[in-house]
């Protein structure tokens, strides 16, 4: 046996799981593809008492956390200091074991940030380039690419973001949408020139070339070398490590206003300012190269984490680059890829409340099920039918009727072993296989197999007792009775051993029923854990049933968001027919005040508004009656179409018209202007 002398090479390990971005809570898919893997890696790495240190924290910067600030009408920081103790909660309940969770909003974050980009920058590292960007006139803002949506060039959707289309997949340029407009303000955006600074990977090419390509063609998973190959096949171009916002790590030049570090420059330097965060002693785990360090994403940040934060760590000079990054692939649901947009996701603060103490069943669920090598599916009837028919009929039955024939038979105390069969000792040899096995996978990052094999632990410890049937031999051969339960009560505790990777909590609850310390991977290869006279402790049940309305109740909840969905989209009207530029050009839209409200005799549904558009005050009625009391709209900014032709209406001539907002379900709201617009300013 090995003896595990493949986990020597290195001195300690620097294990980093992909940040979070704090807009949203954690789904299912999140943890089958990063943090359930890690978690299982590390905990395995500390029961061979390696030194690791395992980083978390969340993403709070970046286009998603303003834009969900923009809907909310709040500031981007009372959205990450949501989400941010969200996220940490529910990791913490489900038993993600980082040694730190931290933020990228901390100020340790922005100080690492800022030297790292400034030792770069001092030496030479980037280019400057000046460009056009699209800009948004009205808010005198330039717009990050998700700031900008229009109609997708490959499949015509209307609402594709300047980066991608959620509907087609596409990658887009913001230059490719067709009729692209301002998030903010809705209005077209125009071309201005921005400088900003790139980093060269052109120039790092022929290194990552041999690093990647040479170096880890056979231990980097296919799916990640293979995305790595296509890259550096199709050539590396320089990238933007700037961009114009206010929400962010401040670009650390004298003079510059405005702009801050892209986040994908800015995140992963968040693995080391954790680290500064934890210990003193961080630059061991970062600079030396004994340290072995691994990060586990998924497979939309294999590009940033092979090569683009490889090429700033090469640049830095002073740092260790990746040993390893096993990236999984999407986890989908019942069918459809999981999206936080349409809420078609199962949420991790959502499970931990609704299945209480399950938090083993669902990582159990998504390992064996892991997107290992290939997009995988999460199905609720597949949920149950795993925790009823594997957990609850192998695993917890072998442990449970273990027990609890040694409290019959035995009152508790482990029973001596009499003479060894052939089956006996066939059994204790594949019994003494499972540690090596298990570890093998482990250490390939291949924890589905991982978990099978310890699921195969589990049968073989149900077949041999069912096999021996010690129950019908006790009275007429009470010291074989012994030897097949002192064998069986060895596979269970070997189980409580190899099963803390995977199932921390149920491997707690073992170590207490069978009254044993915490103990190390060494123990189970060495065999010796339970000795005749040991007392056991109080018998529970390790897992139970999971019945059909509770699953029931998850599904229908799907389907009731799919509904949803559904009808949403069957609500939206259809865009109109194109018009000519000129046709739009014609229209006169400015910013006003509404100073006067009242209803129309005799009318359900018109008021009758005075309005100062800042050219005149004028009088318009418009058919909001039914939406908003009169009192409550007097002072309310409008967008008000000026040069409409003057109707009649209930015999009170209307000049204008203003400009609202329907939601599907027919619920109006007021198009305004930005504050600080003065009335008469033209609306584009």
């Amino acid at each position: 046996m090995e003896n595990l002398s493949f986990l020597k090479k290195f001195k300690r390990y620097l294990v980093t799981s992909a940040l979070p971005y704090a807009n949203g809570p954690i789904h299912i898919g999140h943890l089958a593809g990063v943090y359930v893997p890690a978690d299982i890696y590390v905990r395995f790495l500390r029961m061979n008492d390696e030194d690791v240190v395992f980083i978390g924290g969340s993403d709070e910067h970046g286009v998603p956390i303003t834009i969900k600030a923009l809907q909310e009408g709040v500031s981007p920081k009372v959205i990450v200091d949501r989400y941010h103790e969200m996220i940490k909660r529910s990791f913490e309940e489900f038993g993600i074991s980082f040694d730190i969770y931290s933020r990228t909003s901390n100020k340790i974050h922005h100080e690492t940030a800022s030297a790292f980009f400034k030792k770069m920058y001092d030496a030479g590292q980037f280019l400057e380039k000046t460009s056009l960007q699209y800009y948004d006139e009205a808010n005198a803002q330039f717009l990050a690419d998700r700031y900008i949506t229009g109609t997708c060039p490959n499949c015509g959707y209307e609402n594709a973001y300047g980066d991608q289309c959620e509907k087609c997949g596409s990658s887009l340029n913001a230059t490719d949408l067709i009729n692209p407009r301002s998030v903010l303000s809705g209005n077209t955006p125009v071309m201005k020139e921005t400088k900003h600074w790139f980093l060269p990977l052109d120039q790092y090419e022929p290194w990552l070339k041999k690093w990647i390509l040479e170096g880890h063609k056979d231990d980097w998973k296919p799916n990640v070398y293979g995305q790595c190959k296509s890259w550096l096949d199709q050539g590396l171009q320089p990238r933007a490590v700037t961009r114009d916002l206010d929400w962010g790590v401040k670009v650390p030049i004298d003079g510059v206003e405005g702009k801050v570090l892209y986040v994908w420059f800015d995140a992963p330097i968040g693995y080391i300012s954790a680290t500064r965060e934890l210990t003193d002693d961080w630059e061991k785990y970062w600079k030396d190269q004994e340290t072995k360090l691994v990060h586990f994403i998924g497979k939309d940040n294999i590009v940033f984490h092979c090569i683009i934060f490889p090429s700033m760590l090469k640049g830095e000079g002073t740092f260790i680059v990746p040993d390893n990054v096993p990236a999984n692939e999407f986890l989908n649901l019942e069918g459809d890829k999981i999206s936080t947009s349409r809420n078609w996701a199962v949420w991790l603060h959502e499970y931990l409340a609704e299945f209480p103490g399950k938090q083993d069943v669902l990582r159990y669920v998504l390992t064996s099920n892991a997107p290992e090598t290939k997009d995988n599916d999460f199905m609720w009837k597949d949920f149950q039918a795993k925790n009823n028919n594997e957990l609850v009929a192998i695993f917890g039955n072998f442990i449970n009727r273990t027990l609890v024939l040694t409290q019959k038979y035995f009152t508790g105390i482990i029973p001596g072993i009499d003479n060894l069969t052939e089956y006996d000792r066939q059994t204790i040899i594949e019994m003494k296989a499972f540690p090596e096995k298990i570890s093998q996978s482990l250490h390939h990052y291949r924890f589905r197999e991982g978990l099978g094999e310890m699921m195969n632990l589990a049968r073989l410890g149900n077949k041999y007792l069912t096999d021996n049937e010690p129950w019908k031999i006790f009275a007429s051969d009470p010291k074989r009775t012994g030897t097949i339960l002192n064998i069986s009560l060895q596979i269970c505790a070997e189980l409580a051993i190899l099963s803390e990777p995977f199932l921390p909590f149920s491997a707690e609850k073992m170590r207490k029923m069978f009254n044993l310390p915490q103990l190390k991977w060494k123990d189970a290869q060495n065999g010796s854990w339970l000795e005749p006279g040991h007392k056991l402790g109080k018998v529970e049940f390790l897992f139970d049933k999971i019945e059909d309305p509770q699953i029931d109740v998850q599904i229908q909840k799907l389907m009731d968001t799919k509904k949803s969905n559904e009808t949403l989209h069957s609500l939206l009207k259809p865009s109109k027919p194109g018009i000519e530029y000129d046709d739009f050009g014609k229209m006169d839209i400015r910013a006003g005040t509404i100073l006067e409200a009242e209803k129309v005799a005799k009318t359900k549904k018109l008021l009758k508004l005075k309005i100062d558009t800042g050219v005149d005050v004028r009088t318009v009625i418009s058919g909001i009656a039914e939406n908003f009391e009169p009192s409550e709209i007097i002072g309310k900014r409008v967008c008000i179409l000026i040069n409409l032709e003057t109707k009649n209406l209930k015999g009170i001539e209307s000049k204008g018209m203003i400009l609202m907002a329907e939601n599907p379900d027919g619920k109006l709201f007021f198009v305004t202007p930005d504050e600080g617009t003065q009335n008469g300013s033209v609306i584009k």
